[in-house]
Order: C-alpha cells, then structure tokens, then sequence
C-alpha cells in the first residue's frame, strides 16, 4: 500500500470522517463502519483532503484531465481543494460544480465555473458512492452542456459493496457509463492498515470490529 494511503486512512480517523460502531445507511443497512466527509471543518482538513485526492489522480489519470466536476453540494469543496493541489504540483486544471435549481437570471444555466467544451475530458469528484444516484443524475446535465469526454470517476473510499446487483456500485457506475472507477482507499485497505494499529492512543480497529465488518461485507458486499 502507498505511503499516501496509509496517510489518508489516519487522517479520515483523526478526523472523525472514518468511524466504527453502529450506523445505518441511507439504503437502510445496518453498518458498523461510515464515512461522513461533511466532518472535514477546517482549512486545514480541507487543503490536506485535496493534497489525497490530487495523488490518486496523479497515479491513475497520468494523462491528464481538463476539468474537475463537482456533484453539488458535497462535491463543490472537493473540486476546489482538489484544483488548488494539482496546481500546486504544476499540473493546472480547471473546476466546475452544478447548482441544484438552474438559474434563471444573470449568465442563468446550471453550472457553475469552468466552462465546458467539446472533447473536454471531465473527471468526477465524489465523496464516497453507494447507490451511485449523483452519478447517474451527473452525466446527463455533463451530456447536455457539451460533447465533452468522461475521463472518469475518483471518490475517496470505495466501500466494495453491492450497487442494485452483484457488482460494486462504483463498478456498475463505470460500467454503464464506459469510464474508469477508482478511490483513493478501499475498505480492504482500511481494515488492512488500521486492524489491531493505534491512531493516538488508542487501538480504532480491534478484532471485534473486524469480524463484525467481515459479516457486514459477506451480507452486502461486491461479488
């Protein structure tokens, strides 16, 4: 595993995004592992957050992309920062998020920053996908305001669980849409650096827990 991972696996956990218990997810299933990105609070998180983001894309999109796209609302930051560090390596890109109403005064239309033109090659920028909804609700308003190219998907933690079939929602999303899938981590990667580790103190990840997200992952996750 990269040193940048095992890195971005402590910082999600110091930064009480990645936890471990009890939850229940949108779908309804009962988890004992969640990621919630909306408790990054600080610049600080948040300019470390785009630094992680920008190395995964250096390692998987050494090709270049042309522009980052933001689903709204918890995308909007994730471009931002993600923009801000790829510049800071010399590899300038621009961003672009969606508004959730179209505006219907002023420039009026949907999309908010860089432009989009024909053969752009368009990256996406999510948190962390489960159903794959935005995704699917993303490419069309892309679609729609340009020929442009889907250069892919990144998000920043594949849970490796079944979308609406067999096969992880992050592959399915790839799938329909004929693009490249990938996340800075995964939760094999998760449960591989942190098991039986101590983040500050204190051990995140005991035996207990492991069995309980191998239940989960036998219960729900990608074929």
């Amino acid at each position: 595993m990269d040193d940048f991972k095992r890195d971005f696996i402590d910082f999600m956990v110091r930064s009480e995004v990645l936890t471990f218990g009890d939850f229940t997810t949108k779908s309804g299933r009962k988890t004992p592992f969640f990621i919630n990105t909306g408790r990054y609070r600080t610049g600080e998180q948040l300019a470390k957050l785009g630094t992680y983001y920008a190395a995964a894309i250096q390692r998987e999109w050494p090709d270049g992309v042309d522009t980052l796209f933001g689903p709204a609302y918890k995308g909007i930051p994730l471009v931002a920062t993600t923009s801000i560090a790829l510049a800071a390596e010399g590899r300038p890109v621009g961003f672009c998020f969606n508004r959730k109403e179209a505006k219907d005064h002023g420039e009026g239309g949907s999309l908010v920053g860089a432009p989009l033109n024909d053969g752009d090659r368009i990256l996406i920028v999510e948190d962390v996908t489960t159903a794959g909804t935005s995704i699917r609700e993303t490419v069309p308003i892309l679609r729609g305001a340009a020929d442009i190219q889907l250069a892919g998907l990144i998000v920043s933690v594949d849970r490796q669980e079944r979308g609406t079939g067999d096969r992880s929602a992050l592959g399915e999303v790839g799938e329909q849409f004929a693009m490249p899938t990938r996340a800075i981590v995964n939760m094999d990667e998760v449960v591989e650096h942190l098991h039986g580790r101590e983040i500050d103190g204190r051990i995140v990840l005991d035996d207990a827990l492991v069995e309980r997200i191998a239940g989960y992952r036998a219960e729900y996750g990608a074929r």
